[in-house]
């Protein structure tokens, strides 16, 4: 399988932005398992700006643009240095990868984007991708790497999208403020009712939430491509949805 896993901020990093120590070395073990397995495994991860928050032992995430892309230009190297370590434990070597809108709106660097991707596959690399915040303003303010996973699925063909936040999956209701919502197991469309039940924003580091997932799979439902929402609280979730085990996700069914 060709699989795209989304890594969001409230997965790798604490709250106060630093390195989840453990959620991390255990993540990187289990996906460079599922590689030695013989899938290939493309990685979109948030955290550039946490990580930067954390590094620079700032308060809290800038609420100005100029202070999101300081953090993030030294958070990426946090990152990217971070992957390369644990990676590298088990042999596997990480590639960055920094994308703008521009990549999927100009033919010319859309198709670049996807034959580099292709050979880094080919090379047995594992590309790490993420937005250019130091550049894209336009995400910082507004955006998620909800709906840049989707693109980067889509775009490479991928088979499976697996989103890890810190939720199980889609509600019936917002299970933090009632107790009587129903996790959703299988979707196979996104209609207003499900945009209905969507909440706001996520996490003070991040900038994704329920809707901006629900965003992702109407994209990747279009294109053919399956999609799981899953919480990455406990990295071996990773195991249970490609075994078909995992009870508490839900499913977005192309």
């Amino acid at each position: 399988m060709r699989i795209v896993i989304k890594i969001g901020t409230s997965t790798i990093a604490h709250k106060t932005g630093r390195l989840n120590i453990r959620i991390s070395d255990r993540l990187t073990e289990i996906i460079s398992d599922i590689i030695n397995e013989g899938n290939e495994v493309v990685i979109v991860s948030s955290g550039a700006i946490g990580m930067g928050v954390g590094k620079l032992g700032l308060p809290g995430r800038p609420d100005d643009i100029a202070g999101k892309q300081a953090a993030a230009a030294v958070g990426q190297c946090e990152l990217m240095y971070t992957y390369d370590r644990l990676f590298a434990r088990y042999n596997h070597t990480v590639a960055q990868i920094l994308l703008t809108a521009s990549d999927f709106t100009n033919a010319d660097r859309h198709g670049n984007f996807t034959n580099t991707v292709g050979r880094l596959l080919e090379f047995g690399a594992v590309p790490v991708i993420n937005e250019n915040d130091t550049v894209a303003t336009e995400e910082i303010k507004l955006g998620d790497n909800d709906t840049l996973s989707a693109k980067v699925a889509v775009s490479v063909k991928a088979d499976l999208l697996i989103l890890l936040s810190d939720i199980d999956g889609l509600y019936t209701a917002d299970p933090h403020k009632d107790s009587d919502a129903k996790l959703i197991r299988t979707v196979d469309r996104i209609d207003d009712a499900l945009y209905a039940i969507a909440g706001g924003k996520g996490s003070s580091l991040g900038t994704g939430g329920m809707k901006t997932k629900l965003d992702a799979a109407a994209i990747c439902l279009e294109n053919g491509c399956d999609m799981v929402i899953a919480n990455g609280s406990d990295p071996d979730v990773l195991y249970r949805i490609l075994d078909g085990t995992e009870e508490k996700c839900t499913l977005f069914k192309a």
